[in-house]
This record gives structure tokens, C-alpha cells and sequence, in this order.
């Protein structure tokens, strides 16, 4: 089956009506016959989505239903692979326990269960204790999300965050451990993280305004109503990001403001409610984070031209700019990721060429050990624990073919010690599969890093089906890591790529600063570049090629597929961010004013505007080719891309394109991560992956 003739067999699909809407900017006009689909309460709508008014609903509901019975036919196929996906999850697993004081706290599943349950024993015996059942807590509910279960530094109580709509407004309620008692009143609209105060008496939280902007840092103190709260700061610009966090050390507090390019950061000294004192003013361009050991605040900075960071020192009487004083100077090629200092060492994650390695240097004589692995490619990862008096660092490793692994590492003797394997009890052997590292040629003439999947009996010189998987924005990496739900795909012949694409920072900042702003066209015209190449090399077809990407990779699928609908067999855009020039217009959208540093403010500089104006997806629909099928997925509480966006892109689609077929698939009861239970997330890339293997020719006709 080509792309032509995958869905042949449709039913009528919906027509959304027309309704002039006219955009006006720098005296320029644009139409939005779809705007209508924007609920004029919309911010009701995110919080509650009964309120979702008829009209919207009822066109939203065809889409649904018009989706469902065109891939009837694809119902086995996605019960099929629903039930691989399950049987590579142990579903009984746990986390491996992590030291606190007296007690080893972890996550573990029951079997059948979609929620973690988070348990603690004591040391040196004795049995488990249940704090959180996420199964029990989420009976009968439609959507559960938990953020986080944190307990109390005293051991006592825990504190959790969760939220029942999709929206992210989570509600905290702290309960008695040895009692299950709760207190009586309910913290709402916050993020769901917590940090507890020294004394067990009081936590902080980042309280969301009505616009979903993480806004104030909170004193809560148990027992009292949530309106006698104490306020720490308020962050004034709607632009950047509010969070708090704890030192390593556990004896500072961090606020943090972050917009993406700059940030700030305010101190606190744990325990201590006055005033936060501030470590530097925020300055375009300007990064950094704080940690602590001994006397000193440990600084990571791209300050003085550091693109890819280092780390200063600065004394705690008064961590000023002024005072910053290299500790680990800036080192061309060398991307600092990660810094966490204990006792006795600190330990750092950072990448060369996009691939990770992890460095422990000693305090006393700076000696350096590194934990470097060789595969092709490959990810690591830094598990902090709570602990900071230690000498194991442990860290995770995986990589395509190899299933996560959790190793302690003992820094005095070297040891390193296995302590837990990803089981996959349907069974896996990584031998059965290869995985390479290409290097593409962008248009520009930068190099490109592929990550390639394929089965070792699926020849590499022969056109096969290919499902290439690419983000490209906010300096997010996407690493080599184990995927097992991709298998399903992988063991039926097709190759797995993953781009990694400018915009992201898998080759270093550097890498990221090339793709945004006015040079974010890079990010597209990297990933066509890909496509096309593998294409040439005679390792797929376009007919053969489906893209896949998310949020911001959403609209890398949808401004590609604008620019070249003939390089690609088939497109999938899971809550696609696709309406980019009207959402960064709206500074009364939640995360329009933080996204101005990414993609520049079209409200008030012209070029910006028509930057944005050349690539939005729903603004650069093309009558003259033929547009592969397309799937857009949505959630109707989702704040970070709003449902109208995929919904008004579909309905563009198919007024305005030819070919498709274009469907619209939105989740009535879920936001932006979709559903947030572990075995309803796995029915959602069943739907993705029996669209892309119709598309492939390798599913019934539907």
C-alpha cells in the first residue's frame, strides 16, 4: 500500500464551517476562517471542559467519530500492538530504593495497575509501608496525573500533588504517614511540587496565577487555610518561569526565574523565612543555576561567553558577580549538562559530538575519574538521591538496543555494581538488532547526528519502511536512549531515526542557538535534509517515510511537510503546535509571553512577524502538491498547545489542501501529555504506530 492508497475506504469526513475572522498586523491582513473554534471562555474551558460550548463540542465530536470509523478496519492491528507494548513492561516493577536517613523510599507498580504506589521501608528490615496508592487515589477518575509525593524531612507526613482534569492546576494535601490522617485543607492551583521546610512544619510551593503562570513562591504551614499564606516572591514579568528547588546540601533554598535565555536566582537559608537575597540580576543572554558546598555557591554559567557553561565559585557572605571565580573553566566542544556536588566529591554529566559522559572530581585534590561507555550511541543519566554525605554516585545507562540499566558507583574503589536491569518479560536480545550513528549533511553543510534503529535482519540496502522522529526546539536533547514500544515497529522491518536536529542542544548550545529566533527555518530544513538523505542513500522511499514529532515537534512535522509533502508517505502530529503566528500574537495565552525569547514577538518587531508568518504550518498550506494523510491529536484541557490548534490545522487542511486524508483525534479528558495512566498511554502510540504501518502497506486495507 502507498500513501496513495492507505485510507481509501473513507466515510465523509466533517466540514467546519467558515466564518470570516479577519488578523490584522503591521498592516498586513490575514484570514482565520477557523478562529471560531477558539471558545471565547476558553480559560474555563482548560479548568473545566464541560464548558466547552456546543457548537465546538459537537464539530470536535464528529472529528472523533469520522477518525474512529475510518481505521475500523485497523482495530486488531492496534490491539495487536498494544499487547506487545504491554508485555515489554514488567508490571509489577519497582524502583530501586533510594536512602534517606532511616528509611529506603520507593516506586513500585501492582500488576495491571496504571498508577505507582510509593512505599518506604527502614533499613535493616522490617516491612513496607504504603504512603501513596496512585491506583486507589485514581479509582473512577477520568484523568489522574500525579506530580509528586515528597515526604517531610522528620519522616511524618508526605505531601502530594495532583490534578484530575489534565489542565497542570495541581492541588497539594499533606496526610500522616503513620495514620493516613489528612490535613483538612487543600493547597489549589499550584504546580504540584513541594518543598518542605527544615522543621516539618511548613512547605513552599509555586502557586499558578489565573493565566497558568507558575507566579509566587508560597509559605504554606499546615493546618491553616490556604489564604493566610505567606508570600516569598512574585515574579513580575509574565515572560519568564517561576520554580524553587533544594540544595544538595539541603541547607539553601533556590528560587529560580527563567525565561530560556536568562535567568535569576534568589537564596534562602533553609528554615529561615526572611526576604530571599539575590544572587545576580537577570541580563539577556544570561544563564545560570546555584548549588552549594561548604562555604561557596556553585555557579553553572554560559557568563563571559561560555556557550556551553562552566562552573564558578562564589562565597556564600556574598555570591555578587563580582566574586565569581572559574572553577571549571569553559572548554570548546565540552557541553556541561549537569552539576550536583556532595560531601565529599561532585559529579558532572556532560557531552562531546552529542554523546554523554560522566565525570567525579574529587574536593580535596580536583583528581577526575569518568564513566564512558562505547557504544555507538548511547544515553546517561544522573540519579541525585536524597542523600548528600555519600560515596556512591549512581547513574543509568541505555541505549537503543540495550533496556535501561541502573548502576551504583562507588567512588572510593572504583566499584561499580549493577543494580538493576529494565526487565522486558516477553523477552528482548539485543543482538537481534543494530544500531547506527550517521552524520547527515545539511543544506548549509553542518553535520546532522542520526541515531538509527533497525533489526539485524532487515537489510541496509534495500528500501525499507521508515519512521523518522525529530523535536528541535527549547535546547531540549533528545537522547539514544531504549524504547521499547518502537519495537513493535523496528520488528516488523521499519528503521527508527531520530534527527537530531538544530534548535535542540544535542551537539552543544551552540547547536540550539542555530535554531531558533530567525534562523529556525534551520530546524525544518535539517530535517527534510535527513529525509531526503536516507531517501538518496536507498535506505527508504517519501512513500516509505512517516514523520513523527510532538508539541514543538508537531510543528516541525507540519512546517516540513508544507515545504516538501513529496519527501514524506504519511505525517503525525501529537498535540502539534501548528497555529504558531496566531498563538505568539495572544500575550493573553499562558505561554505566549515566555515564548517570545524562542521564537521572537510578532506583537512588536516586524521581522519576527514575518519570520513566523513563513513557516506556521496553518498559515502555509499548499494547494499546488499533494499533501500525504496526516494525524493530529489534541486535549481538550491541554494549556501548553491548545485543543483549537490541531482542530483549526485539520480543518484547514482539508479545505485548503489535496490528498490526505487529514484526521482529527482529540482526547476529551486529558491535556497536553495525553493520558497520563500507563497502559492508556500505550493504547495512544498503538494509534500512532497502526496509522504509520497502514501508510507502510504492512496493515489491513481501512
Amino acid at each position: 500500500m502507498t500513501k496513495n492508497r492507505a485510507f481509501r475506504s473513507l466515510p465523509s469526513p466533517p466540514v467546519a464551517r467558515r466564518v470570516s475572522h479577519t488578523n490584522r498586523q503591521f498592516n498586513q491582513t490575514r484570514q482565520d476562517p477557523y478562529h471560531w473554534l477558539r471558545a471565547e471562555n476558553w480559560q474555563e474551558v482548560l479548568k473545566d471542559p464541560g464548558t466547552l460550548p456546543d457548537d465546538i463540542r459537537s464539530y470536535i465530536a464528529a472529528e472523533n467519530v469520522y477518525y474512529e470509523n475510518a481505521v475500523e478496519g485497523l482495530k486488531a492491528l492496534r490491539e495487536t500492538l498494544f499487547k506487545e507494548m504491554r508485555g515489554r513492561i514488567k508490571e509489577d516493577d519497582s524502583s530501586p530504593p533510594s536512602v534517606d536517613g532511616p528509611y529506603a523510599y520507593f516506586t513500585r507498580y501492582r500488576e495491571g495497575g496504571e498508577y505507582p504506589i510509593f512505599v518506604r521501608h527502614k533499613l535493616g528490615g522490617g516491612p513496607d509501608e504504603i504512603l501513596f496508592d496512585g491506583d486507589k487515589e485514581g479509582a473512577g477518575e477520568d484523568f489522574f496525573d500525579i506530580e509528586d509525593v515528597v515526604h517531610s524531612p522528620d519522616h511524618a507526613y508526605i505531601a502530594y500533588g495532583v490534578d484530575k482534569v489534565g489542565s497542570e492546576y495541581f492541588d497539594i494535601r499533606v496526610r500522616h504517614v503513620s495514620s493516613g490522617d489528612e490535613f483538612s485543607e487543600t493547597v489549589a492551583n499550584t504546580d504540584g511540587s513541594v518543598v518542605w521546610r527544615a522543621d516539618a512544619k511548613a512547605y513552599y510551593y509555586v502557586e499558578r496565577d489565573e493565566n497558568q503562570r507558575p507566579k509566587r513562591v508560597m509559605l504554606h504551614v499546615l493546618g491553616d487555610d490556604q489564604a493566610s499564606d505567606l508570600e516569598i516572591y512574585e515574579e513580575p514579568d509574565d515572560a519568564y518561569f517561576l520554580g524553587i528547588g533544594e540544595s544538595q546540601s539541603r541547607a539553601f533554598l533556590f528560587i529560580s526565574s527563567s525565561n530560556g535565555t536568562s535567568s535569576e536566582v534568589r537564596v534562602l537559608e533553609h528554615g529561615v523565612d526572611r526576604a530571599p537575597r539575590l544572587v545576580r540580576s537577570r541580563e539577556e543572554d544570561l544563564i545560570y543555576s546555584v548549588e552549594h558546598h561548604d562555604d561557596h555557591f556553585y555557579i553553572h554559567t554560559n557568563a563571559d561567553g561560555a556557550v556551553d557553561f562552566k562552573i564558578v565559585k562564589a562565597p556564600i557572605s556574598d555570591p555578587s558577580p563580582e566574586n565569581w571565580v572559574d572553577w571549571l573553566p569553559a572548554r570548546e566542544g565540552i557541553f556541561i549538562r549537569t552539576f550536583i556536588p556532595y560531601r565529599n566529591f561532585s559529579v558532572r554529566l556532560e557531552s562531546v559530538n552529542a554523546l554523554p559522559r560522566i565525570i567525579i572530581r574529587n574536593w580535596q585534590d580536583g583528581r577526575e575519574q569518568d564513566i564512558v561507555l562505547n557504544e555507538a550511541a548511547f544515553s546517561l543519566g544522573l540519579w541525585a538521591g536524597f542523600e548528600f554525605d555519600t560515596n556512591i554516585v549512581r547513574f543509568t545507562y541505555e541505549s537503543p538496543t540495550t533496556p535501561p540499566e541502573i548502576y551504583d558507583y562507588e567512588v572510593t574503589t572504583g566499584a561499580r555494581q549493577l543494580i538493576k536491569r529494565l526487565d522486558i518479560p516477553s523477552g528482548h536480545d539485543p543482538s537481534n538488532y543494530i544500531v547506527e550513528r550517521l552524520s547527515i549533511q545539511a543544506s548549509d553543510g553542518a553535520d546532522i547526528p542520526v541515531t538509527l534503529l533497525r533489526r539485524a535482519d532487515t537489510p541496509s540496502d534495500v528500501p525499507a519502511p521508515l519512521f523518522l522522529y525529530g523535536y528541535g526546539s527549547y535546547g531540549i536533547s533528545i537522547p539514544a536512549s531504549f524504547n521499547s514500544k518502537v519495537l513493535s515497529l523496528v520488528d516488523r522491518g521499519v528503521l527508527y531515526a531520530i534527527a537530531h536536529i538544530r534548535g535542540g542542544a544535542d551537539k552543544g548550545r551552540q547547536w540550539y542557538l542555530d535554531g531558533k529566533l530567525s534562523k529556525k527555518t534551520k530546524t525544518f530544513d535539517d530535517f527534510t535534509s535527513v529525509a531526503e538523505a536516507l531517501q538518496n542513500r536507498g535506505m527508504t522511499t517519501p512513500g516509505q517515510t512517516v514523520i513523527f514529532g510532538g508539541s514543538a515537534g508537531g510543528l516541525l512535522v507540519g512546517a516540513s511537510v508544507n515545504r516538501r509533502p513529496d519527501l514524506f508517505g504519511g505525517v503525525i502530529g501529537a498535540v502539534p503546535f501548528v497555529d504558531v503566528l496566531n498563538t505568539i500574537s495572544d500575550s493573553e495565552l499562558p505561554l505566549t509571553p515566555p515564548e517570545w525569547v524562542e521564537w521572537g514577538n510578532p506583537v512588536v518587531d516586524q521581522a519576527a512577524y514575518e519570520d513566523i508568518k513563513s513557516y506556521s504550518p496553518y498559515d502555509n498550506i499548499r494547494g499546488d502538491l499533494a499533501y500525504p494523510p496526516i494525524l493530529a491529536t489534541g486535549g481538550i484541557a491541554d494549556y501548553r498547545v491548545t485543543y483549537w490548534e490541531p482542530a483549526k490545522w485539520v480543518a484547514r487542511l482539508r479545505a485548503e489542501a489535496t490528498g490526505g486524508p487529514f484526521f482529527l483525534r482529540m482526547d476529551m479528558d486529558a491535556g497536553h501529555g495525553g493520558a497520563a495512566a500507563r497502559f492508556k498511554r500505550l493504547e495512544e502510540y498503538a494509534e500512532y504506530y497502526a496509522f504509520a504501518l497502514a501508510v507502510f502497506g504492512r496493515a489491513p486495507d481501512c
